[in-house]
């Protein structure tokens, strides 16, 4: 009896423990002094991120060229940041080298942000997309004949002048609202989040019991959901293949995107995202796949032509583009007129849950919370200068785009920067909220809109294109930075250094990435051509977007304009709602951010983030303290583990390995077909 009783309050003196330190990270690191954000921004930081930025411009630039779907890289930028240095430190000391710098978690932080940052010019460059969309290569394919003022063709020379031109505005714009995003309304950044618990867990101190068990178990679903993407790989071998593609809910759900894709990051996102961004996110997904669009696809032949190509914005994917555009816009301008004191002091959207999603804070993240916001105000980057820095470089901007595109008039350039803040804060806030950057589809906007104000005969689809690389470069960067502001916030690197690694990264990813594309374009001369090994299928879906939007308005599907007016005034509505209803009822009031990107991506990451949300609520009722203890590294290891994979993934890619088997999911009647069709050809050889 004495043994069991000693066993059981060992049991509850441990669940004591767990129970007090939960969710306290920086009790375990209260011992450590915080460098200074100089001796965050150290020189062997900078030499590794530019290694590694371009080791990773290579990776985003291929698949540009091929897929067009690129994946978050923090996760593998933080590890493989820790990786090298601790290497470098490791050899160091070996060598005999006196007093090497200790490495800090904070310069763990510094390296992910600025790798982010370079790599993540490779995107934002549109060199997959907008930009290689202007040259006579992309043209030719249109199938429609253009004069030479609505051609460009790719010259390293005014590729690096205009990235240098456009890509910091991005940062600049978000610097004054970093307090509000991070503090005030606690915005998960579900990325970033996880990112930090990976950078924390990599610096644990020594002699924490319970953050060695966070340790432990982040990598144990580190290495599980490693495992499940190299798993997944195998079946994968084709179009439309593998478990991402499993019709869970039957077929004809699977074509309303109505499916459960076996993603381990949107589970883990699920987990540390608030129940009602999930259940916002799915809502979204069944008022806009399962009701609008089978409806406006029964008009075909009626509201648009029933002979379009699918990508075509006249048909189905016009009405999924505008709506969902207009749905982020009455959100994002609603929340940023309160942002900017216009309106009543905001209510938060997510409900005091921090990075853990609880609905009630509790003493131990007071304190984190205390010693992460002390630090995070500590290195103030003033708005005044963020503000006159965005001023100089806007109008440097407006006098020397027009000379690179000489179709892009001034008053293009100086409208789009003014509108560009309102639209960076849209980015960042949905992102924060879902951990989905929309910047492709504000730079459709951009197409559409200055396509169309300049006309055809002035070289508007040239314009368009040109205002798209804009407005891409301003909120790509700006929800990146945020991000990024998350990841420094819960690792207690200093505001400054993040905003100072990003323009170093910024600045070295404006030389690597156009370097890079134009050692593709000059290697392989068939690139951009259907059936090419680097065909950039995205190209030719942006220049037919500028063909369609230098014909303006009328080029729409019907009552498109008419549900894009309905629904921007039915986001102002419901944001007047929640912030009307008080705290307690807003919390069943749907966020409209969120339920607006499943209107154009679909709602099967929304099917991920509520299995997600399942799994924690189930925990929480069972196990609370545990639940707070461990849900964090659970979710942040799933969010990693598959992260990491995409790098050996698109190493194979580049080597040219392929998957050795298609996974493919038939109806019964298609499936007898196949049948025969294959006894047939056995039966002719």
């Amino acid at each position: 009896m004495s043994t069991r009783r000693r066993r059981a309050a060992e049991h509850e003196g441990e669940e004591d423990e767990e129970d007090e330190a939960a969710v306290s990270v920086e009790r375990v690191f209260e011992g450590r002094e915080v460098p200074g954000w100089r001796e965050q921004v150290t020189a062997r930081a900078l030499a590794v991120s530019a290694l590694l930025g371009f080791m990773f411009s290579v990776i985003v630039m291929k698949l540009n060229l091929t897929t067009g779907i690129i994946p978050s890289l923090n996760v593998s930028a933080g590890l493989l940041g820790f990786f090298l240095l601790t290497s470098w430190t490791k050899l160091l000391e070996k060598a005999g080298v006196a007093r090497v710098r200790p490495f800090t978690r904070q310069e763990n932080t510094v390296v992910q942000t600025c790798v982010v940052a370079c790599s993540g010019i490779a995107f934002s460059g549109g060199f997959g997309s907008y930009m290689f969309a202007m040259s006579d290569r992309i043209s030719d394919q249109s199938g429609e004949n253009w004069e030479a003022q609505n051609i460009k063709n790719p010259g390293l020379g005014w590729m690096i002048g205009f990235l240098y031109i456009v890509s910091f505005l991005g940062l600049f714009s978000v610097v004054p609202l970093r307090k509000i995003m991070i503090i005030d309304y606690k915005l998960i950044y579900p990325s970033g989040t996880a990112t930090a618990h990976l950078i924390n867990s990599f610096h644990t101190p020594q002699g924490a019991k319970l953050a060695k068990r966070q340790v432990k178990t982040l990598g144990k679903f580190f290495v599980t959901s490693f495992t499940w993407g190299f798993f997944q790989w195998f079946y994968t071998g084709g179009e439309g293949c593998g478990f991402m593609n499993f019709p869970t809910l039957g077929l004809q759900a699977y074509k309303q995107k109505f499916f459960f894709d076996f993603s381990m990051t949107y589970v883990g996102v699920g987990m540390i995202c608030p129940y009602l961004v999930n259940l916002s996110v799915l809502l979204g997904g069944v008022i806009s796949w399962g009701i609008m669009w089978p409806l406006i696809e029964h008009k075909k032949g009626d509201w648009y032509p029933a002979d379009l190509k699918p990508s075509s914005l006249r048909g189905i994917v016009g009405y999924r583009v505008f709506i969902s555009i207009a749905l982020i816009l009455g959100d994002g301008l609603y929340n940023f007129l309160k942002v900017r004191g216009m309106m009543s002091e905001p209510t938060l959207p997510v409900s005091g849950g921090g990075t853990t999603g609880a609905d009630v804070p509790t003493p131990e993240e007071t304190f984190d919370d205390k010693r992460r916001t002390e630090l995070f105000l500590k290195d103030q980057i003033p708005t005044k200068l963020a503000l006159g820095a965005y001023a100089v470089i806007a109008v440097v901007s407006i006098a020397t785009v027009p000379r690179i595109f000489h179709q892009l008039r001034w008053y293009h350039v100086a409208v789009s920067y003014m509108i560009a803040p309102v639209l960076a804060f849209c980015n960042a806030y949905g992102c924060g909220l879902t951990d989905w950057s929309l910047a492709t589809t504000y730079g459709k906007l951009a197409i559409f809109t200055v396509g169309a104000w300049a006309g055809a005969a002035d070289g508007g689809i040239i314009a368009g294109l040109a205002a798209c690389g804009v407005m891409i470069g301003i909120v790509s960067t700006a929800s990146d930075l945020t991000q990024d502001f998350k990841t420094g916030y819960m690792t207690l690197a200093s505001p400054r250094s993040m905003f100072v690694s990003q323009v170093i990264g910024t600045a070295m990813g404006c030389v690597i990435a156009p370097s890079v594309f134009w050692l593709f374009y000059n290697a392989f001369p068939d690139i951009g051509m259907p059936g090419s090994e680097y065909p950039s299928p995205n190209a030719l879906v942006y220049r037919n977007m500028a063909i369609l939007g230098v014909q303006g308005l009328g080029s729409l599907p019907r009552h498109c304009l008419d549900l894009c007016i309905a629904f921007f005034v039915f986001a102002i509505v419901i944001n007047l709602a929640r912030d009307l209803a008080g705290p307690k009822a807003a919390a069943y009031i749907p966020l409209p951010m969120a339920m607006a990107i499943p209107f154009y991506l679909g709602p099967y990451f929304g099917i991920d983030m509520c299995i997600g949300s399942l799994v924690r609520f189930t925990w929480d009722r069972l196990d609370p303290a545990r639940a707070k203890a461990f849900a964090p590294p659970v979710a942040s290891g799933l969010i990693c583990g598959d992260g990491i994979w995409t790098l050996p993934q698109s190493v194979l890619a580049l080597a040219g390995i392929k998957p050795p088997i298609c996974m493919k999911f038939l109806t019964r009647s298609t499936n007898i077909k196949v049948d025969q069709f294959l006894r047939a050809a056995h039966s002719t050889h």
